[in-house]
């Protein structure tokens, strides 16, 4: 088991809404059925019967990375406490023959939806407690507001996607060329 893994999942749960521009990803049990990981089997009505429920964890999740991006940490914490609390881990022992033992989350009886989010929930607990809450974090290119794990060796991303940084780069390039420009005419 891998807990950045998971943590990764809260990050695709979340930016399956796009603030800045109102897009939302996650309206269908077809969008559900692509949230999920490959390996996962779920049938249209579990995909249906899920929908409301991540729907209701996205913000809280959100919540999350914005207080831990805009220096709260405490809150960060409290808020991923209130998601532990309210989607708490089960966990089993799973290995192949008697080698590979691993761990799992165990939650398969709860529905693949709440087994999504305790495991994104679980995953961000994880990463906060090794790396630490400066690892969440919501792009620093406007007007992106996605949010992003931070598995830079510095702790020093960010930015969600090479896309954004990029074109925060070249605006930031342009700034300084008009800005030198303008200086040249006086």
């Amino acid at each position: 088991m891998e807990p950045m893994a998971y943590a990764e999942r809260a990050v695709t749960l979340v930016n399956t809404y796009d603030p800045s521009t109102g897009t939302d990803r996650l309206v269908s049990e077809d969008d559900v059925l692509r949230l999920f990981p490959a390996t996962w089997t779920a049938s249209r009505t579990a995909a249906r019967d899920g929908l409301q429920g991540l729907l209701e964890a996205r913000p809280r999740l959100r919540h999350v990375f914005e207080q831990a991006s805009t220096g709260h940490p405490r809150r960060a914490v409290q808020a991923l406490n209130r998601l532990l609390s309210d989607f708490p881990v089960s966990m089993s022992i799973s290995g192949h023959d008697t080698e590979d033992w691993h761990m799992h989350l165990a939650d398969d009886d709860a529905g693949p939806a709440r087994t999504y989010v305790t495991g994104a929930a679980f995953g961000l607990a994880s990463t906060v407690a090794e790396r630490g809450i400066e690892r969440l974090g919501l792009c620093c290119a406007a007007p992106c507001r996605f949010v992003f794990v931070d598995t830079s060796t510095n702790a020093s991303r960010r930015y969600c996607s090479d896309r954004c940084a990029t074109r925060a780069n070249v605006a930031a390039y342009r700034a300084r060329v008009r800005a030198s420009v303008a200086n040249d005419d006086l």
